[in-house]
């Protein structure tokens, strides 16, 4: 496989996987050195094993943080503060990427950034929709109300007023508040519950001031 050859199939492509490539009457161990060539004279960059992204100067469209979030680890999806901070319900800005998984929890860095995967239960992953991000490119995100639940399934003490007023929670509107409480439900956990039912009371009393 040539250079331009490469180009020409995925060039449009922000995170490409090199299973893509393997397929058919090839020599696995001549494509896995051909990439390992391209990626250590600066025209691939390697994000993990088997997934590549173009370098700056041959990018046709850079990859979103969150789309390679996603590709790092199947079974994921960006949560937490990344998604509370997407939809600017705080207002803290969030250098690394958040995601919840029902996989091993690890934090990855690249030149990207960093990526940090939290692990959730089977029962709680769901909540999260295909979001589209501009340029072609969509990405798994959790809702608002997921989000913030996820955040406090995963913190300890997350059910004391104190915490949830420290959330400095703005823009609360476009929260829905039964599903927020359904959701809760689903996890079948206590501290979840006591903790979404104070936070339901927290941003009533905020819209009413």
């Amino acid at each position: 496989m040539k250079w331009q050859e490469l180009l020409k199939i995925i060039g449009r492509e922000p995170v490409f996987n090199s299973s893509l490539f393997l397929a058919g009457n090839v020599d696995p161990a001549e494509i896995r050195r051909q990439l390992a060539r391209w990626t250590k004279s600066g025209r691939l960059i390697q994000l993990r094993r088997c997934l590549y992204t173009f370098s700056e100067h041959y990018q046709k469209n850079p990859p979103h943080p969150f789309i390679i979030a996603n590709q790092m680890k199947r079974a994921s999806y960006v949560s937490l503060q990344s998604a509370l901070s997407y939809y600017e319900l705080i207002p803290e800005y969030v250098p690394a990427v958040t995601c919840v998984t029902t996989g091993r929890p690890e934090t990855l860095a690249n030149p990207f950034g960093v990526f940090i995967y939290k692990h959730i239960k089977k029962s709680f992953f769901f909540g999260y929709r295909l979001v589209e991000l501009g340029n072609g490119q969509s990405a798994f995100l959790s809702t608002p109300e997921k989000a913030l639940l996820d955040l406090l399934y995963l913190t300890p003490g997350s059910d004391s007023l104190n915490y949830l007023q420290e959330l400095r929670l703005q823009n609360t509107d476009i929260l829905n508040q039964d599903l927020l409480l359904e959701y809760a439900g689903q996890a079948e956990s206590r501290k979840l519950i006591r903790a979404a039912r104070k936070l339901v009371r927290l941003i009533r009393g905020l819209k009413e001031r």
